[in-house]
């Protein structure tokens, strides 16, 4: 279940109240715009503008007998307005509202993940600078490959959240559409100017052309960027899982007093946090599927899309704003422990450092291919005494090698396990990475 602290943020923009009252500002910006085109008398919008308001409770008594939410919806208006609500709704077909409104609270909820994604990055560029020269070992296929520093990854993290803002950023302008058309959208009851209007209004744009609806592609493009977003969050979680396994404890969730990690082992510290946001990124992929799968509908249209987006639209919307609070939560909070990464980066006795010996060799005239079958022999024969009590470490096989020594001098054999030059162009990645983003 969503924690209830979201309900007043994103929630809020999702329940039967928040729909109706966008309906109803639609309704009202149409009336504007029909009294604008003389269609409607001053005195009947001072009306409606005053006396226009619904019961949701009401609406629910209408609904069960009309079989028709948005009829339901006039009809609470109506009851309220009196003789002046005929000019409610006029030449207007029940998407022009419904599409419309929707547009709205899209792009309004859209407007406040924003808001959630930029404070997350802040919180990530901060904990970047703060580990920024902190070094750890870089993995790949989760096996040893060469040294990085936590930072780095952290600044990876805020680079990927980057490309999601231009995402969402291009998805509200995608979702930024109104229509106020008609039945089929051919403005046969209603002119054009009528829409341009009503959607100057609510800060839209009229869509160049529609059906009976706005077209689903739009809001498939908006499920998209969330569930892009979920996945990246979950990624993100997933190293942090690996890095608080026990055997490597690089990295950890927050644990506050008095919490439990298990019911039958006290000593638990589970890493709940991130595994409730993979758990939870899977429903965001799923709902994208759902999306997909509205954009083929009959026609004009069916509503085979409609019952899918009541539920996907807002599940979507709050589950992307509580994982995008909940990782930066996590992230502000979260324990680092150089010292167990520095100890992890040397429990090969140096087998990270492979590359630069190879290279030194090839650099000192030996072939290739030659100095690979050395390097190699080296480290898979270190590779598996790795853990025995009394082994030869890589760098010892590698400095008592005659074939080494004949061709490298000692120093310069030496210098290939120094952890400084894999650090060395840290400030230029920084630079590219934050420079970017404050000139974007």
């Amino acid at each position: 279940m969503i924690p209830r602290y979201t309900l007043p943020e994103m929630g809020e923009k999702w329940t039967e109240q928040a729909k109706f009252d966008t309906w109803l500002r639609v309704e009202i910006a149409a009336c504007e715009a029909w009294a604008g085109l003389g269609k409607i008398p001053r005195r009947s919008l001072d009306t409606i503008r005053k006396k226009a308001m619904f019961s949701v409770e009401r609406i629910g008594e209408i609904e069960a007998v009309t079989r028709h939410d948005l009829i339901a919806f006039l009809t609470s208006v109506a009851e309220n307005v009196g003789p002046d609500s005929r000019f409610i709704h006029m030449g207007m077909t029940s998407s022009d509202v419904v599409d419309t409104a929707l547009a709205l609270q899209i792009r309004d909820s859209i407007d406040l993940l924003m808001q959630s994604l930029s404070k997350l990055r802040r919180v990530l560029r901060r904990r970047a600078f703060e580990l920024r020269r902190t070094p750890t070992i870089g993995r790949t296929h989760g096996i040893h490959a060469e040294p990085t520093t936590f930072g780095l990854k952290l600044a990876l993290w805020y680079a990927e959240l980057g490309r999601h803002e231009k995402r969402l950023a291009h998805a509200r302008e995608t979702i930024n559409y109104g229509k106020i058309s008609g039945a089929v959208g051919t403005f046969a009851h209603l002119p054009p100017a009528l829409e341009q209007q009503v959607c100057r209004t609510l800060g839209l744009l009229p869509a160049p052309i529609s059906t009976q609806i706005l077209q689903r592609d739009r809001h498939a493009e908006v499920l998209a960027s969330l569930a892009l977003l979920g996945s990246s969050l979950e990624k993100f979680s997933i190293e942090i899982r690996h890095l608080q396994k026990t055997e490597v404890r690089e990295a950890e969730e927050f644990f506050q007093k008095g919490q439990k990690g298990s019911s039958a082992m006290p000593h638990k510290r589970n890493p709940i946090q991130c595994e409730q946001i993979s758990g939870l990124a899977r429903l965001l992929r799923s709902n994208l599927l759902a999306g997909l799968e509205n954009i083929a509908l009959w026609h004009e249209r069916d509503i085979s899309h409609s019952s899918v987006e009541r539920v996907i639209l807002p599940d979507t919307f709050i589950l992307a704003h509580y994982l995008t609070e909940k990782f930066t939560t996590l992230v502000d909070r979260m324990y680092v422990y150089p010292d167990a990464m520095l100890r992890n980066l040397e429990l090969t006795g140096g087998l990270v450092y492979s590359q630069e010996v190879l290279l030194t060799l090839v650099r000192h005239g030996m072939l290739r291919e030659d100095a690979y079958a050395i390097v190699q022999t080296h480290a898979m024969e270190a590779w598996a005494e790795a853990l025995r009590p009394r082994r030869r470490t890589f760098k010892q096989r590698i400095l008592g090698d005659r074939r080494i020594a004949a061709l490298v001098p000692r120093k310069s054999v030496e210098r290939c396990f120094d952890l400084a030059p894999h650090l060395k162009h840290v400030g230029t990645i920084f630079a590219r990475v934050f420079r970017e983003d404050e000139t974007a």
